[in-house]
Formats: structure tokens, sequence, C-alpha cells
């Protein structure tokens, strides 16, 4: 599980890069950041960005069609990297972009309004409450026959068994058909 950092954390570290005495690496060993590349992409997203691009989004950003289209079409057409792109655009993170497109190469523009990755537990289905669980008479009726039935079956097997351990034949009518 990914450690999330503070806006004020990954600003000092940003800060004390610009400084110029510090590279990557050692900024991870003294924060003691797992990786060093999530510095560089902090002073990144900072450089490209700017401040707000360090502080953490509220929730998953949607873009309408329109918008993912017209980055689409502009990427297409000036033959811009994806991380120009996604500059240009304000987005940070180029690699929505490669997304976006892949999707669209796949399923043209239907495809990009599905969203991607794991679906959201909020659409979950109601649990039926124990009264619409509970079996309505007819089929409670219906239950309590077959577990007769079933009864029944069992008993008539045991003493078809027992008829022919004795060496006895079954006696019964072969036309007469079984009624319980």
């Amino acid at each position: 599980m990914s450690k999330k950092y503070s806006y004020e954390f990954k600003m000092r570290v940003v800060e004390e890069y610009f400084e110029g005495k510090l590279g990557y690496r050692a900024l991870a060993n003294k924060y003691q950041i797992s990786d060093k590349s999530l510095a560089k992409q902090w002073v990144n997203n900072y450089k490209n960005y700017g401040k707000n691009s360090l502080k953490p989004r509220k929730g998953k950003t949607k873009y309408p069609l329109d918008f993912k289209l017209n980055v689409l079409h502009y990427k297409q057409e000036t033959g811009a990297s994806y991380r120009e792109t996604a500059k240009k655009f304000g987005l940070n993170n180029p690699s929505l972009i490669a997304n976006w497109r892949r999707a669209y190469l796949e399923g043209g523009a239907n495809q990009l309004n599905n969203p991607i990755g794991r679906p959201s537990n909020m659409h979950k289905k109601p649990k039926l409450s124990k009264k619409s669980q509970k079996m309505n008479l007819s089929e409670k009726e219906e239950l309590e026959h077959l577990r007769q039935e079933v009864n029944y079956l069992k008993i008539e097997n045991l003493y078809l068994k027992k008829l022919k351990e004795l060496g006895l034949r079954d006696h019964r009518d072969p036309n007469k058909p079984n009624s319980l």
C-alpha cells in the first residue's frame, strides 16, 4: 500500500531541491521517501503545473467526452508528445492521454465514456429484507410436499433392499403406478 504524503511535506522536498544542495536520491534518503522517482515527480509537477499539482486531489476527476476528443485531436494534429499535450491542457498525468487514445482506438468515441477500472461499490443492489427473503405460503407447501415425498422414497428404498436381502420378490403390481 502506498504512503500518502502531505502537501507541506512535498513542498519542503521541492524547495530543498531548488536550493541545489541535494539531488533526488539524497532527498529521498533524507526524508525517507521509498522511491527517489517520487521526489523527481514532485519537482517536475511543480515545474510544469505549479504548487497546486502537489495538493492531493479530492477525488477522481471526470473529463467530458468533448474535452477528451479535443486533447486527442490536438496531439494527433500537432504531433506533440504526451507530456507536451498534458501540459497544454493542464493535465498532470500524461499517461491519462495514452489511456484515452488506446480506448479510442479500441472502441471509438463511445469507448471514451466508459469508466476504466474497478466499478464503484456505491451502486450495489440493496439487500433484500428478511421479510422478502422468506418463502411465500405456496413455496412452503411445495417444499413440505417434496420433503414428504423424499422420506417416502427413502422408506420404499429401504423396504426394497430388505426384500432383496431376504430373497423375496417385490409383490407389487408392475402395471400399477407408484403413488403416495
